[in-house]
């Protein structure tokens, strides 16, 4: 059962919700326009559905979390529309992006507008629990830029260790992963032993899920990806098959991945990447992840619902 499918009542009260935000109707309509036309874009809302089964597993409603669920995927897609004007990015699960369609400044500041809407949605009809929900999502929100810095830092250097790249999709992607299951997890009612737990799973599932989408940029299809094949390659970023690529090549190899770099051969990287296995290794890595992601689950109660997440998450390429 995929997915979307299993999620299916959670992805309906969501949308539902959602769709409730009248956010094309305000003024002035060029600052909110794009932030609707982000936010309508779909996908699986993995973020605010996970902290809709988080709540649940420890006695709540996923009702309950519903507007912190939408702060969550706001400032999901506010990081997205911001990263699109960094990599200067044309394409956004399938759709034109935002700087693209309007301009940089309105993308810029139409940004920022939903980085203060995210935060109003946390805040809502909370009062003993708003602390520990800003302390989260604060945490949350300064990883994510953390990652984005180092991410750019990794453009310019000459050489990235493995090490260096995992803490940074940590930053980068894991640690949203991880403060929506933690902030569901307050408003359910967590313990904070049981929330440490929470967010180590979202940590170790979240490396898997970004490995797993550096293995679909260029293993992936373009019409179900939603990006351009090869964007990491054109955009000359140092992914994990890059740097396992270093690791494996002989100096002939990496020049000659280096020359197709240059070139925008993305043929010619995967002919060098198949050459030494690279899609194996990258799945291998996933694997591992997975693996450390299910082992801390049996540590937390009600889990069959992440369980099942999990799972799927390995189904995204064959």
């Amino acid at each position: 059962m995929s997915f979307i499918k299993d999620m299916r009542k959670y992805l309906q009260l969501f949308n539902e919700y959602l769709a409730s935000v009248p956010l094309a109707e305000q003024e002035p309509k060029n600052l909110y326009e794009p932030v609707s036309y982000v936010l309508s874009f779909g996908g699986k809302r993995i973020r605010p559905v996970l902290a809709m089964i988080a709540c649940e597993m420890f006695g709540g409603k996923a009702e309950d979390v519903l507007p912190q669920a939408t702060g969550i995927e706001i400032f999901h897609n506010f990081t997205l529309l911001h990263d699109d004007v960094m990599d200067n990015a044309d394409m956004r699960r399938g759709n034109d992006t935002v700087h693209k369609k309007w301009n940089t400044n309105t993308a810029i500041l139409s940004g920022d507008a939903m980085l203060i809407l995210a935060y109003r949605y946390i805040a809502v009809g909370q009062k003993e629990k708003l602390p520990a929900l800003l302390e989260s999502f604060n945490r949350t929100a300064l990883g994510v830029c953390e990652g984005q810095q180092y991410d750019m830092d990794f453009e310019k250097q000459q050489t990235v260790t493995l090490r260096e790249y995992l803490e940074m999709i940590r930053l980068k992607t894991a640690v949203l992963i991880a403060g929506a299951l933690d902030i569901g997890a307050i408003m359910g009612g967590a313990s904070p032993e049981a929330r440490e737990h929470l967010q180590e799973y979202g940590t170790n599932i979240g490396l898997a899920f970004q490995l797993q989408d550096d293995l679909l940029d260029l293993y992936g299809d373009e019409k179900t990806f939603g990006k351009k094949i090869g964007s990491d390659i054109i955009e000359k970023k140092k992914t994990f098959l890059w740097i396992k690529a270093q690791e494996l090549l002989t100096p002939e190899g990496r020049i000659s991945l280096r020359n197709a770099i240059d070139t925008a051969d993305i043929a010619g990287v995967r002919k060098v990447y198949d050459s030494i296995n690279i899609k194996e290794h990258c799945q291998e890595e996933i694997q591992k992840y997975y693996e450390k992601s299910l082992s801390t689950l049996k540590q937390l109660p009600n889990s069959t619902a992440l369980e099942n997440f999990s799972k799927e998450l390995t189904l995204r390429i064959a």
